[in-house]
């Protein structure tokens, strides 16, 4: 345990330069003191650690000081290779680069580790978007990359909902692969970060000049932030439904597994017919009962009663579509 922390501390020197005792602690989840015991056994095994003293000090190697030791166990080098999704590398024009790292990489495992990770590689493989769908099509995927990157301004004409394009001067703090789509988050017009579809960038110019992306933005924080209004804005309204026994499987095909478990554990018991009553987010009334159909009748809607009355309305036209003989409807 001590061996693997040591070496740890030893990477985040390296990584990082001067590090305080503090951060040290806190990212190695141990006491100052320990810290300053692991320092000292360090540099009693000849590893160059000076202390800076004074209210901008810490620990750091001697200049120039790197070490070949990666320390990598076989589990930690076979999860590198999960981590390289290859499809995003190349949309990124990075293909290669993963390719020639990975080269490089098992070339300075160690045989057993190197080992773990080639099976690692042969056994499993990620695929990111979800079924029945593709991704999409990201024709100025690398010039926004270009921009997040060198910290450049990009003009762009983006397709929103609304009836016409719009042109917008952004500066990129980050992409975001989701589901298999491109998302930028980037600020506007100085405004706060918001978030845009890179497949419906219509046209982008990479400017001149570089913008200052803000010390404390945190592109994994915001994502998460985001993603939960996202949801809240999205599911406005609730509905409340009977489901069939066993019909729990096809609700988490009809509304997804999180929604559909959250539905599932505030289920009140079943009946004596083994029906299950439920309450379900929902974005609205008609896209409700679009999604509710795809379960026929395996669910019946209770409330709210505007959505009740489209469900038997589209029962209904679908009695007279199959009645023998019926025109479609037009």
């Amino acid at each position: 345990m001590r061996a693997s922390r040591l070496l740890s501390l030893l990477m985040l020197l390296q990584t990082r330069g001067r590090v305080t005792a503090a951060e040290l602690s806190r990212e190695l989840e141990v006491s100052v003191r320990t810290v300053y015991r692991d320092v000292e056994a360090l540099s009693s095994a000849g590893v160059p650690v000076y202390a800076d003293r004074g209210p901008a000090g810490g620990y750091r190697l001697l200049d120039g000081y790197r070490t070949r030791l990666n320390g990598l166990t076989a589990e930690e080098a076979s999860s590198l290779f999960l981590a390289g999704l290859p499809g995003p590398a190349a949309e990124l024009g990075l293909g290669e680069v993963v390719a020639a790292a990975e080269l490089k990489l098992l070339a300075a495992l160690p045989p057993e580790p190197r080992l773990h990770a080639a099976r690692m590689r042969e056994r499993f493989h990620l695929d990111v978007p979800g079924w029945y769908r593709g991704t999409d099509e990201v024709p100025f995927l690398s010039e926004v990359a270009e921009a997040v990157w060198e910290q450049r301004p990009l003009r762009m004409t983006y397709r929103r909902w609304g009836p016409k394009d719009v042109e917008r001067l952004a500066h990129p703090y980050g992409l975001v692969l989701k589901g298999g789509s491109w998302y930028m988050v980037a600020a506007v017009d100085g405004g706060a970060p918001r978030t845009y579809r890179v497949a419906r960038i219509v046209t982008v110019e990479v400017l001149d000049g570089r913008f200052d992306r803000p010390d404390d933005f945190d592109l994994a924080d915001f994502w998460t932030r985001y993603a939960a209004e996202f949801r809240e804005r999205m599911y406005t309204a609730e509905a409340l439904v009977r489901l069939a026994p066993g019909a729990g499987g096809l609700l988490r095909v009809t509304v997804g597994d999180d929604a559909a478990d959250a539905a599932l554990a505030g289920a009140e018991p079943p009946d004596e017919r083994g029906w299950t009553t439920v309450r379900l987010p929902i974005e609205s009334v008609r896209h409700a009962r679009w999604l509710l159909l795809r379960m026929g009748a395996d669910v019946e809607v209770l409330e709210p009663a505007e959505l009740r009355a489209l469900m038997i309305e589209a029962v209904a036209r679908l009695g007279e579509l199959y009645d023998g003989g019926s025109e479609p409807p037009s």
